[in-house]
């Protein structure tokens, strides 16, 4: 089964509901802290879906068009991968009305929008975990758990099984079919409500049956709903048609950062490990593969990079034109940096001064050249090296657009113009982003931490 059709031209943007933007104060939960103050595991800012909907010119700006939000169903939490009730918006975030408004205003941007499916675990406060702590054996929602002994005791070790051993998230019991039947149900109803797709949460930890039932409910609504799944190693698994779309490509985002922030790989075994990648990867998944760079759990990418925007921009050159459909995390665009969590999940920045300018300029520049060329959402993916420096990423067929990108971290290097593919029928290069007096006619000029996108086809 292919990926839906639409993630090919999809550029995603990911947002961290409680950090991106305070839309209404009166949902500001007691003690919220200003701002910009310090993230913390434990504290709130007041973020919420009318701060998402007041500021999706910013992400239509950007040129995202589509939206992966973090969980946002009722929870304990300001991460909310702690769910109360999974049909709930969570009461700081809005409520029923506040997501339509939002989802109505995103889709008629032609945004779409991709919600968080944890399903391997709720929070401690849910109402059936609650039930089994109360009535212990008595409960009718006993074995929705796997709970050892009673009484249920959290500490100093968890008697019931948890996700990592974090006493707060009590592990449903996926065997269960009750349990299936309200994990489906949840499937169903958000996408009834409007959404366009799931990101599945930790879905290593359930077992493969559960999670083809669930794509089964899921494509049973519509086979342009969009599956991902998390994914940090082996993506094959997720990929044989029977359980999701795409993976999170984590692997993608060990090379490009290997070769743009730690240089710890030259061209050469960056180029060997896409090829690599993109073999493992079935034909008709590839386009689905939701690439990245930083997430709400990695650290920033301009603290990766040691605060170098040039070499920033260099990783998201490749981002964006290597196939699959790119994801950008709130804040990166602007120039957020920070550590892994909780330090990654700060607020974004709305004073424009406090932004990056040649971040956000190189972005949406880099964007714009992968929405009006077909070849780089769409086209075949060649990567080749030159020399240890420099890396040549070939998209599409000769002479239908063939999109190049030169990605150079090293000293200046000329190529020569005869050494590139053949242009076909158009007959000779041009620069679509990047130096445009880098372009010879002889040669191809790539300087010192530079990229350039070349094209020998009409944009389309």
């Amino acid at each position: 089964m292919p990926t839906p059709d639409w993630v090919a031209d999809a550029t995603f943007y990911q947002i961290f509901p409680e950090r991106f933007a305070n839309g209404d104060p009166a949902l500001d939960p007691p003690g919220v802290e200003p701002w910009g103050a310090a993230p913390t595991r434990e504290n709130f800012f007041g973020g919420d879906l009318a701060g998402i909907t007041a500021h999706l010119d910013h992400i239509e700006s950007l040129g995202a068009n589509a939206l992966y939000l973090t969980p946002i169903f009722e929870a304990d939490t300001n991460h909310r991968y702690d769910a109360k009730d999974y049909f709930a918006i969570d009461h700081r975030l809005g409520d029923l009305a506040a997501f339509r408004t939002f989802l109505d205003a995103a889709h008629a941007r032609g945004i779409r929008v991709v919600l968080d499916a944890v399903l391997n675990h709720c929070g401690d406060g849910h109402w059936a975990f609650r039930d089994v702590v109360e009535k212990e054996r008595d409960s009718a929602f006993v074995n929705w758990f796997s709970v050892e002994s009673f009484p249920v005791r959290p500490h100093p070790v968890p008697n019931y099984r948890t996700c990592s051993g974090c006493y707060y998230l009590p592990k449903w019991n996926a065997y269960n079919p009750e349990v299936r039947d309200h994990h489906y149900q949840v499937a169903r109803y958000w996408i009834e409500q409007g959404i366009d797709g799931w990101r599945l949460d930790v879905p290593y930890f359930i077992n493969h049956e559960f999670w083809r039932g669930f794509r089964e409910v899921v494509k049973g609504k519509g086979d342009d709903l969009y599956i991902v799944a998390e994914e940090w190693r082996e993506p094959e698994e997720w990929l044989q048609g029977d359980l999701a779309d795409g993976t999170m490509n984590y692997t993608l985002r060990d090379l490009v950062l290997g070769f743009a922030a730690d240089r710890s790989i030259d061209a050469g075994a960056f180029a060997a490990g896409m090829t690599a990648l993109t073999e493992r990867i079935p034909g008709g998944f590839r386009t689905g593969m939701l690439n990245l760079l930083g997430s709400h759990d990695t650290e920033r990418v301009l603290t990766r990079h040691g605060g170098d925007e040039g070499a920033a921009l260099l990783a998201y050159t490749l981002l964006l034109t290597a196939e699959g459909a790119p994801m950008i995390y709130y804040g990166d665009e602007v120039g957020l940096t920070g550590g892994n969590d909780p330090d990654c999940r700060g607020t974004m920045p709305w004073d424009r001064e406090q932004w990056s300018e040649r971040l956000l300029a190189g972005i949406t520049a880099l964007t714009r050249v992968r929405r009006e060329n077909t070849p780089v959402r769409r086209g075949e993916q060649r990567v080749a090296a030159i020399g240890e420096d420099v890396v040549m990423m070939i998209r599409g067929a000769v002479g239908d657009g063939v999109v190049v990108a030169l990605v150079n971290r090293g000293a200046e290097i000329s190529v020569p113009v005869a050494t590139l593919p053949d242009p076909g029928a158009e007959g000779s290069w041009r620069v679509l982003h990047g130096d445009a007096d880098a372009l010879g006619s002889a040669e191809v000029r790539v300087p010192a931490g530079e990229s350039l996108v070349l094209t020998a086809g009409v944009a389309r």
